[in-house]
């Protein structure tokens, strides 16, 4: 059973289907799960995107250039990290922000060694604000805090129930992939991660679990180890 995990979740995940904002059901149901996944006794850091609240270059309509788009994509990061800390709190999990860029008044600033201790003390950390860079995407800045704090795995949830050889939503014959190497992933184009994260995930040998975050318990078959959705390896 892993000890040290990073799970990756996206922004759209606190909002409705489709919407934007943050739901507070949606908050509440992803804060329940990460407490009954917890009960596995590992430790946890999450990294969390923004896309729920802003979307980088895409929204930025050609009139925000892409440097100033990316930094308000991280601001966002950092708007979702402060509320599922407020929802994890509530269920009484204490947990801690750590941002990679200064926002002293909502988070801490992140620090490799004082994350590592607040996971050793039982907290779950959010690490927010990606890689305190732009060019960067949120999965890249997972791949990079996992390999900081020496995670075991990597768990990316996700709207669908792993890596398919091509887009569900559009392709109905879609073909779930129960298995495949990094090297694979890369040569046949997966979209699951951007490049930049396949490579350092590489690079470090990372396992990596992709899986639904909509079937109730799969957080916490995935912190177990159980054979979900897709593993890359």
């Amino acid at each position: 059973m892993p000890k040290r995990v990073l799970l990756k979740l996206s922004g759209e995940s606190l909002a409705k289907e489709g919407a934007r904002g943050i739901t507070p059901q949606a908050l509440k149901s992803i804060a329940l799960e990460i407490k009954n996944a917890l009960k596995t006794k590992c430790q946890l850091a999450i990294v969390i995107g923004g896309g729920n609240i802003w979307r980088g270059v895409r929204d930025g309509g050609g009139i925000i250039d892409r440097v100033n788009a990316d930094n308000m994509g991280m601001l966002a990061t950092i708007i979702n990290a402060v509320a599922l800390q407020s929802a994890l709190e509530e269920i009484n999990i204490p947990t801690r922000v750590m941002t990679a860029i200064n926002v002293y008044q909502l988070a801490e600033p992140f620090i490799k060694r004082k994350a590592v201790r607040h996971l050793e003390k039982g907290r779950v950390v959010i690490f927010a604000g990606g890689t305190g860079n732009p060019f960067f995407t949120t999965d890249t800045a997972a791949a990079l805090r996992a390999f900081e704090i020496k995670a075991d795995i990597i768990l990316k949830a996700t709207q669908v129930d792993g890596v398919y050889d091509s887009d569900p939503k559009k392709n109905p014959k879609a073909r779930l992939i129960k298995e495949i190497s990094y090297e694979e992933a890369i040569k046949k184009g997966l979209k699951f991660m951007d490049a930049a994260a396949l490579a350092m995930a590489l690079e470090n040998k990372f396992k990596l679990c992709v899986f639904n975050l909509h079937k109730k318990g799969n957080i916490r078959l995935a912190v177990k180890g159980e054979k979900i959705g897709t593993v890359i390896h």
